[in-house]
């Protein structure tokens, strides 16, 4: 039995997709993260769904159609993103799971949050004034840590 990548089990893009878009609402109506999405463009929600999906060892759309790991980079230098939106940020994607219909086994979403306390904490150490992130590398890729899904 082939063990699913975290995309597959997530149930593919329009997973990641609902995800986003359940997440971002919420971002909306935050007072601290509302600021900092305040002019994010119609199509954020969608390259975050996209960077998500090659992340988590889906498509690689998001390398082969916006940029890979060196756009992603630029979108948050010198942002000077503050621990408490660092924070939010995953909290709120991370409350976002459910209603979104994310799958809400022990495996998954303790693989899901530790991706996005890793990710979180990379992007708040490269928002920062005069940080000199690694220019090209590639995407992180996402996997199941030490509890694989449970496949009867």
């Amino acid at each position: 039995m082939t063990t699913p990548t975290l995309y597959e089990w997530a149930g593919g893009h329009e997973a990641l997709r609902r995800l986003t878009e359940v997440f971002y609402d919420k971002v909306l109506e935050d007072p601290i993260l509302a600021p900092v999405f305040a002019h994010m463009s119609e199509n954020h929600r969608e390259h975050v769904a996209i960077w998500l999906g090659e992340v988590f060892r889906g498509h690689s759309r998001y390398t082969d159609e916006l940029g890979g790991y060196p756009a992603m980079l630029s979108h948050h230098l010198n942002l000077g993103l503050t621990e408490e939106q660092r924070s939010r940020w995953a909290a709120l994607i991370a409350s976002s799971a459910d209603p979104a219909g994310l799958p809400d086994d022990p495996e998954f979403r303790s693989a899901f949050v530790a991706y996005v306390e890793w990710g979180t904490r990379i992007a708040l150490a490269n928002s920062q004034p005069g940080a000199t992130p690694p220019p090209k590398a590639p995407v992180p890729h996402w996997g199941w840590g030490e509890a694989p899904p449970y496949q009867p």
